[in-house]
């Protein structure tokens, strides 16, 4: 059974028409097919929110206090870009005081002109901002004579200009260093371009993607991603598969989160945020992917921009297949003493189908308003076939099984955000409600016959599988920017999630079929999550802090539907954060955080009952299982000069009541593997980044970490006190070529990984592509490879007191991919689709 959780955590866009309903996975709510006590209590922190923040309703007017009699003069100008000579429309223009206070605020009309009225003389400061391009300023003065001033056409140069953090250029991506994240800007990747978000992560330094799917952040597991800083389905498992490359505009790593971010993820977060374009008219890209196996992908991305209105779209279909090779031999000792070679060929045939399409109204240029909605259908057809050779004393037989299943999976989010600003720069207010449902259904059928000694047919095996999730979220936000440069940020959030599951195996043993082995569940899953978070921001001088403390209750629920098991737990925890920041002269950022983080175990690990898809090895949920907690302590330096980056960081993270997993072999002969709490975990690990860029057509850059851990604990009579150290690498090499053209390779190593049962050993693979630029740089093929010499294979022992098992798993063999890309907009640029960006950097 899939295992979808989405919540709400994200910062919202500036105070700017232009800047809204920035998001590429939507949300709204849908009130009729929500249960009534819900919503009553969904309304009722709405109507807490809004007593709260009264002031979060009404439009506040500039003072004019004190200003007697004098004659107030009216302002007007036009704002163009300057190499087009076209409108920069919707851009915000400010008017502030001697002392920094904004005391006038508009927007620019369809044809790039503004006004504002009532200024009273005084020595002033004229900004423009707009996203894409490089803020305006001018020095006024108003006197009070003239009743007009007017100021001409403005021209505006596009681009970006980043305040406050260091950023290093490079021609893969650049980085940015920030007080709570790294953040890598995804930008001429050549072997990610015509992939998904899977092959992009795997080109972060830190980031590790399993042939299954899992995500690894410094060889741990517990890390949580997110898609623009929110929680989906989207993130989990092969879903990944299904968000092109094309879409991403970064990818944010943050391996101490700040209190505004849920606290789930121990070893941290990897947010991954979306692309918007915010020209006026149609603009948008178009991708066609080939590749060998059969993976043919096709995917559009649309944005039609117009006066208030802003509509967006993402369409994309998707037909791929996968070849796994798996190898397994088991021996057994004692009285039963027996040995078992098992090999496994897998043909997967996946095929997908996305549609997200939204818009954004701005009511007025201080209201905003968004909705959207976004639907992820899916298809996942799998054909097996096993071969058992068994051996025990005077006794050798073998059996051939050939399995099929078919699984639809159906994905849907929707979701609201109004976003309020106000006079004061940088104040604002968003309310978010998101809703998401889906369903998967999945049957299994097993045909087993026994070739040796005797050929003969055994009993069909068929199961079904039928889940279904709901998940309300609702959040809000508010920012309280300080003369003093400081920041206040505060929200409030709750969420409650509903899933059903039912799982059931038959057997034939003559006409009729019949429950096998007594497997026939149903469960019921309830969380509900409520949450509060405060935290500040300043930065005197050099040094920048960041304090913030979050406080998370937590109530789940687990009933089987036939009476058999039903259980209950409560909990809640204040997780305080610090981060903190300081610039050391010119290219140097030193940086330190610590945050207190929760793993709560996932409904897959609290799954008290087994599903049958192999009779030799199953996997059984623990529902006695507690969350984990972990302190986490890191300390990073940014060194840049004028052709290289140094970025070392060094980490430690202590964890009460770990999640581990323990493996045995039962009565029955079958090795049962399930999840239990440790008592401690340390864990810590040095890393260092570089990029090189020796010449204008050559960027070089690589990473190499060295990470190790302890554990102690007790279970089932078996000793899990162990430690272990281990490390990973990575480099890579760009390189600039004639005729439009560039090659970039990229090299990856896994050290060996350990624990008290289990030993991966290590793997490398080899990735490798070619881009060409064509029809005046509108349109980019790309031709890929990802382990091409098939090379990343992940061999794993299990060891326990009377068993061995080894076994080696080749999920995906090399794959090969040629992409065509085409953009329609009037020049290249995107900025981030991610709501809460503007608020929270």
């Amino acid at each position: 059974m899939k295992h979808f959780r989405t919540t709400m955590s994200t910062l919202y866009p500036a105070n700017k028409c232009s800047r809204i309903g920035q998001r590429l996975y939507p949300s709204l709510l849908l009130p009729a097919i929500i249960p009534g006590k819900t919503i009553q209590t969904f309304f009722l922190m709405i109507g807490m929110i809004t007593y709260i923040y009264p002031f979060a309703l009404y439009g506040q007017q500039p003072s004019t206090a004190g200003q007697g009699h004098l004659s107030k003069s009216t302002i007007s100008g036009k704002v163009m870009n300057e190499k087009r000579s076209a409108p920069v429309i919707y851009a915000t223009v400010i008017i502030k005081d001697g002392a920094g206070k904004t005391m006038a605020a508009s927007l620019t009309d369809q044809n790039g002109y503004f006004k504002i009225d009532s200024l009273p003389p005084a020595n002033y400061v004229l900004e423009i901002t707009y996203m894409g391009y490089q803020a305006y300023t001018q020095s006024l003065t108003v006197t009070g004579i003239t009743v007009m001033l007017e100021l001409g056409t403005l021209a505006m140069k596009e681009g970006t200009a980043s305040l406050n953090e260091v950023v290093v250029t490079g021609e893969k991506s650049d980085l940015e260093l920030k007080p709570d994240k790294k953040v890598y800007l995804i930008g001429k990747d050549i072997l990610s371009q015509g992939g998904s978000a899977g092959d992009i992560l795997n080109g972060i330094p830190s980031v590790a993607v399993e042939p299954g799917g899992a995500v690894r952040l410094r060889g741990n597991s517990n890390v949580t991603v997110l898609i623009n800083g929110r929680r989906s389905g989207l993130t989990l498992g092969n879903v990944m598969t299904q968000i092109p490359a094309a879409s991403i505009a970064k990818i944010e790593i943050i391996t101490s989160p700040s209190a505004r971010y849920d606290a789930a993820g121990s070893a941290g977060i990897i947010n991954i945020v979306q692309k918007k374009n915010i020209r006026e008219g149609l603009s948008g890209q178009a991708r066609l992917v080939l590749g060998v196996p059969n993976d043919y992908n096709l995917n559009a991305n649309l944005n039609y921009k117009t006066g208030k209105l802003n509509l967006f779209a993402t369409l994309g279909g998707r037909y791929s297949d996968y070849v796994g090779l798996y190898t397994t031999k088991q021996t057994t000792a004692g009285i039963t003493a027996a040995s078992l070679s098992k090999v496994q060929h897998e043909n997967r045939h996946d095929d997908g189908r996305l549609v997200y399409f939204g818009g954004d109204y701005c009511i007025n240029p201080r209201n905003t308003f968004t909705l959207a909605f976004f639907r992820n259908a899916t298809k996942d057809i799998d054909g097996t076939t096993l071969d058992y050779d068994f051996g025990s004393i005077g006794s050798d037989s073998s059996i051939t099984r050939k399995g099929r299943s078919r699984e639809v999976r159906s994905y849907n989010q929707l979701e609201s955000n109004y976003t309020r600003t106000f006079d004061r720069e940088g104040k604002k207010f968003t309310i978010d409600l998101q809703y998401d449902f889906w369903n998967s259904d999945k049957t299994w059928d097993l045909l087993t016959q026994k070739t040796f000694p005797l050929v003969s047919d055994l009993y069909p095996i068929r199961t079904t599988s039928i889940g279904a999730s709901k998940d309300l979220a609702i959040q809000s936000d508010i920012v309280n920017p300080f003369k003093n440069r400081s920041i206040l940020e505060s929200g409030l959030k709750g969420e409650n999630r509903s899933v059903s599951s039912d799982f059931k195996a038959e057997q034939r043993p003559d006409k009729d079929w019949v429950t096998f082995d007594n497997i026939d569940n149903k469960l019921n899953y309830n969380e509900r999550i409520w949450s509060a978070y405060a935290q500040y921001r300043s930065k005197p001088g050099g040094f920048n802090y960041l304090l913030g403390l979050r406080y998370e209750w937590t109530q789940i629920g687990i009933r089987d539907r036939g009476g058999s098991f039903n259980k209950e737990k409560y909990y809640g925890r204040i997780f305080p954060t610090i981060n903190l920041s300081y610039t050391m002269g010119k290219g140097s950022t030193l940086q330190m955080s610590y945050a207190k983080r929760i793993n709560r175990p996932e409904l897959w690990y609290l799954y008290p009952f087994n599903e049958l898809t192999d009779f030799n090895a199953q996997f059984v949920g623990n529902p006695d299982l507690n969350p984990s907690y972990t302190n986490v302590i890191e300390l990073a330096l940014l060194r840049e000069w004028d052709k290289f980056t140094f970025n070392p960081t060094v980490y430690a993270h202590f964890t009460t009541a770990p999640i581990e997993q323990y493996t045995y072999h039962n009565d029955k002969g079958t090795f049962i593997t399930m999840p239990f709490n440790l008592d401690k975990e340390s864990r810590y690990g040095v890393e260092l980044s570089a990029i090189y860029d020796p010449v204008k057509c050559l960027t070089l850059n690589g990473q190499f970490g060295v990470y190790g851990f302890r554990q102690t604990g007790y279970y089932r009579e078996t000793d899990f006190d162990f430690t272990y150290t281990s490390w990973n690498g990575r480099i890579n090499i760009r390189v600039k070529l004639p005729w439009r053209s560039a090659f970039q390779a990229r090299y990856d190593l896994q050290g060996p990984g350990n624990n008290a049962q289990r030993h991966t050993s290590a793997y490398h693979y080899l990735s490798s592509g070619l881009s060409k630029n064509v029809l005046r740089d509108k349109g980019t093929l790309i031709l890929d490879g990802t382990n091409v010499l098939n090379s990343r294979k992940i061999r794993s022992v299990v060891t326990g007191e009377n068993y061995l098992i080894d076994q080696t798993d080749n999920l995906n063999a090399a794959r090969f991919r040629l992409s065509f890309s085409y953009k329609f907009t009037r020049k290249e640029g995107q900025v981030f689709r991610s709501r809460k960006e503007g608020n929270r950097d």
